[in-house]
């Protein structure tokens, strides 16, 4: 096997875009490639995605969200 044919390239459901820059610094959230809201901690990902029947056993898994521009303790920009 090549070393191409190995690289392993996720699609996960949910992406938490960067850190937007406002009074209130919030993120933008898409799922299936649809932006579906904003997010300004962690508990509204989770929210969104419930509210798209989108379940999110772990938040670190890059299976199920990928976390752009920081992680999921980023919340502020920097």
């Amino acid at each position: 096997m090549t070393e191409i044919a190995s690289l392993r390239i996720s699609h996960p459901r949910i992406m938490v875009l960067g850190v937007q820059p406002a009074p209130a610094p919030f993120r933008i959230v898409e799922i299936d490639g649809q932006v579906v809201g904003e997010a300004r901690a962690v508990t509204d990902v989770l929210e969104i995605a419930a509210a798209f029947g989108v379940t999110v056993h772990d938040l670190d898994d890059p299976d199920v969200v990928r976390w752009v521009g920081g992680d999921r303790y980023t919340w502020a920009p920097h």
